[in-house]
């Protein structure tokens, strides 16, 4: 079995304490016995955030290679690294918390970074073409409330956002676990058993 090279996000901004971060764990635990060769490298993005796009960003992406100034190699060095860091992944688990029925600040910026024409992403063809493919993703999404079915299914704006963007950039192959419930009565006291039961019962 060929080396599988892991990229494990994370954006909640409760550490230890994160309820989609213990999902995602438990996702890499289940990689981890799977693959017998494998690597794993974490991007918290609650501990180092990506810079939010700015004017100078986006002229630098928009300038060939070959004639950009230092400073716009500078101010696009973290792009760059983002991008190398999903292209060399195989797998990417990717942590998500909802707040206020979306993601992460740190998430979406880390999404802009990522998302660069003929980096990421090409219209050589004249229509959308995604370059980032043949990888897994697995989405961890952690909730207070019930989204993924009921009468709060319409305020949720994390899977359906997660997978078309991804899908955009030729991410396709996404799989989705929720721990979800965490504060409604009768349900939230087995939130995360629940959760993790269908991470070991899964088939990776």
């Amino acid at each position: 079995m060929s080396k599988k090279n892991v990229l494990h996000i994370k954006a909640s901004i409760n550490g230890d304490a994160s309820k989609s971060n213990q999902l995602s764990n438990s996702i890499i635990e289940r990689l981890k016995d799977t693959y017998s060769d494998y690597t794993v490298e974490t991007l918290d993005l609650s501990e180092t955030p990506l810079p939010f796009l700015t004017a100078e960003m986006y002229q630098a992406f928009s300038t060939p290679k070959d004639t950009r100034s230092q400073k716009q190699l500078e101010v696009i060095q973290p792009s760059e690294n983002a991008i190398k860091q999903i292209k060399e992944a195989d797998i990417v688990v990717i942590a998500v918390p909802l707040y206020n029925f979306s993601i992460p600040a740190s998430l979406k910026a880390w999404l802009d970074q990522i998302a660069r024409a003929n980096e990421t992403f090409s219209y050589a063809t004249g229509t959308p073409q995604g370059l980032l493919t043949d990888k897994k993703v697995y989405l961890a999404i952690a909730s207070g409330g019930i989204y993924s079915e009921g009468m709060m299914k319409a305020y949720d704006f994390t899977e359906n956002y997660l997978r078309t963007v991804l899908g955009f950039l030729g991410l396709t192959d996404v799989s989705t676990f929720r721990l979800e419930g965490i504060f409604v009565p009768n349900v939230g006291e087995n939130a995360v058993t629940k959760a993790l039961e269908t991470v070991e019962e899964y088939s990776f």
